[in-house]
């Protein structure tokens, strides 16, 4: 039989619904599946700053994991990438920081981050960052 979603699913989730703020926080809801599995999320829409210009930097990020047992809950992701609009910080450390920040509140058994930066300068940068190894 397939598990549906509980209502205790949504225990702890404060970031759901409503207007919201960026907030760094990652929030998540249980998941009930055993298989491996891949979730991917994508984003048109990210922005951060260059460190040494404050200029915006655009991206495209793409997020896979196999879950282990927590899956990210998207509105919460939404705010955390938003959080990083007004900061400066380079393209490979912001691709690993939030790896680094999946990681530690998911427990995935893989997951891998791709960061494609709009072209600045005549060069454009896509970062990759991967932890575990994919079995699906």
């Amino acid at each position: 039989m397939t598990t549906i979603t509980e209502k205790t699913d949504l225990d702890g989730l404060t970031l759901l619904g409503g207007d919201k703020k960026p907030v760094r926080k990652l929030e998540t809801f249980p998941n009930h599946h055993t298989r491996d599995y891949v979730i991917t999320l994508r984003s048109d829409e990210f922005t951060c700053l260059c460190p040494a210009t404050g200029q915006p930097d655009f991206a495209k990020l793409t997020i896979q994991y196999i879950p282990g047992g927590k899956i990210v809950e998207s509105k919460s992701l939404k705010l955390y990438l938003w959080s990083f609009r007004d900061q400066g910080v380079f393209h490979e450390h912001v691709a690993n920081a939030i790896l680094d920040d999946l990681i530690a509140v998911l427990s995935p058994r893989w997951c891998k981050i791709t960061a494609d930066f709009a072209v600045r300068g005549g060069i454009s940068i896509t970062v990759e960052a991967e932890h575990g190894e994919r079995h699906v």
